[in-house]
């Protein structure tokens, strides 16, 4: 999360931006968007599928290993039941050993197809827009800066007033500053640099007429 300094150029580059424009600004970060628990599971049941391939690709090692734990019962091959507990249990230890394994953090970023990232990010920022930002402005002219650390994944959400007269591609120059903040391990930064770009472009389409009050808090809020 970002430190004193980082939080208090935010701000300040909420309020120069909203010196000049009637648009208002808010700006969001988030550690995670979602915790992908169904991504892990995913995994780890590919994981624990794993035994079942090896037992029914090579059926030897199962009756080998089968053999070993039967050792001292006489002659007869091990019984049926003896050979599915082992499947069981090898089945339930792959499930276990993964359910831990990709939980962990990096792992499960790595895991996690981009595109599921993409959408999970976009409905969080969606939300958090509703709950902090939609219609809290009397003009509808408010913007959400939404930052998501784990999946180094932002999205901007606009008012309705916003996106009757700006389209999503003039949002791309404030996109470009702050992820290559982010990537350069500069988030504070990054944010700092969008929030003017968010600034310049609201400036062109609502700009400062010092009838908007200020609805919107001008700093940076951490999740």
């Amino acid at each position: 999360m970002l430190g004193p300094q980082d939080q208090e150029a935010v701000a300040r580059a909420i309020r120069d931006a909203e010196a000049k424009t009637d648009g208002e600004i808010a700006v969001v970060m988030a550690p995670e968007s979602d915790s992908y628990a169904d991504v892990v599971l995913h995994w780890a049941v590919l994981l624990a599928l794993l035994p079942l391939a090896l037992f029914a690709t090579f059926p030897g090692l199962l009756e080998w290993g089968a053999s070993l734990l039967h050792q001292g019962w006489g002659d007869e091959p091990p019984p049926l039941r003896l050979m599915l507990t082992i499947v069981l249990l090898k089945v339930a230890v792959a499930f276990l050993i993964g359910r831990f394994l990709f939980a962990i953090p990096a792992i499960k970023q790595a895991l996690t197809p981009g595109a599921t990232k993409a959408r999970r990010v976009r409905r969080r920022a969606i939300m958090v827009f509703k709950a902090s930002t939609e219609r809290r402005t009397a003009t509808r002219t408010g913007v959400l800066l939404y930052l998501s650390l784990a999946e180094r994944r932002a999205e901007i959400v606009a008012d309705e007033s916003i996106q009757s007269k700006i389209s999503g591609e003039e949002w791309g120059e404030a996109m470009v500053a702050l992820l290559d903040g982010v990537r350069g391990g500069r988030p504070g930064d990054g944010m700092a640099a969008a929030v003017g770009k968010i600034g310049d472009v609201l400036a062109a389409h609502f700009p400062y007429t010092g009838q908007d009050p200020n609805e919107l808090p001008d700093r940076l809020i951490q999740l």
